[in-house]
């Protein structure tokens, strides 16, 4: 017999070979069941307790023995119909619960790390800025090493186009040696401030912060970035960049 389907409908593989044995045993004590299913007799009772409380087992004394009798299949399908009904009030509650859970997951992110590996990794993490920013809010870039590969400028390209139409300033400073072309091309959106860095440091990663969020980010050899959802870090990052921006100056191209 297939029995995949009561699997589905909520029973065990151990209540399954209990509740056929029985079918077949018909009114019977816990050894010949025991010896029909090949359940271990030290589970046996539990197993029949269980079947109990899901009505498809009942039993009656005989002589201070108690004999074990499944209840007819039919019974089966009121289970799941009443498994169904309860699936339903559960599901209704956790809908009323909602509001605060979620609640309850943002404060626990007060203090947070992840670990973002590959380009595609680094773009899942840097996206989030698009669920914590609104139009008017602003993120920043310290220390943009001087080379990245192509296909990093080509998404930076694409992202800054999505970030002007969201409203998001975006303020970077790219260590020196950075091609100006790249800064003029950063410059050209909405919103938008590319600058030098004001110091001749050379770092091969650069930090992304925002809100209560700071980003480590390395992107060559292998790009990896680690998120650390902490206010006070973030804090801390964020008086390190606004004293390099004040003393960088805008974007100026050399070329005429």
């Amino acid at each position: 017999m297939d029995t995949s389907t009561l699997r589905e409908a909520g029973l065990t593989e151990g209540e399954i070979k209990v509740y056929l044995a029985l079918l077949e045993l018909g009114s019977s004590t816990t050894g010949p069941i025991v010896d029909k299913s090949g359940i271990s007799r030290s589970i046996i009772y539990q197993i029949l307790e269980k079947l109990m409380e899901k009505g498809l087992v009942s039993f009656i004394t005989k002589e201070k023995t108690k004999y074990f009798q499944a209840a007819e299949p039919e019974k089966i399908i009121e289970y799941i119909e009443a498994r169904e009904k309860n699936l339903k009030e559960s599901k209704e509650k956790v809908e009323k619960l909602l509001p605060e859970l979620l609640l309850k997951k943002g404060l626990s992110k007060e203090s947070e790390i992840s670990v973002y590996m590959g380009l595609n990794g680094m773009i899942t993490c840097h996206q989030h800025i698009y669920s914590k920013l609104k139009a008017g809010d602003e993120y920043a870039y310290l220390g943009i090493p001087a080379h990245q590969p192509e296909p990093h400028h080509l998404y930076w390209q694409r992202d800054h186009a999505r970030r002007e139409k969201c409203g998001i300033i975006g303020k970077l400073l790219f260590n020196k040696g950075t091609e100006e072309k790249v800064l003029k091309n950063r410059n050209s959106y909405k919103n938008c401030d590319a600058r030098y860095m004001p110091t001749d440091i050379q770092t091969p990663a650069c930090f992304l912060i925002y809100k209560n969020t700071c980003v480590v980010q390395l992107q060559e050899p292998s790009p990896i970035s680690i998120e650390i959802v902490n206010p006070e870090i973030a804090k801390s990052f964020n008086a390190y960049f606004d004293e390099y921006w004040k003393r960088s100056k805008p974007f100026r191209s050399n070329k005429k």
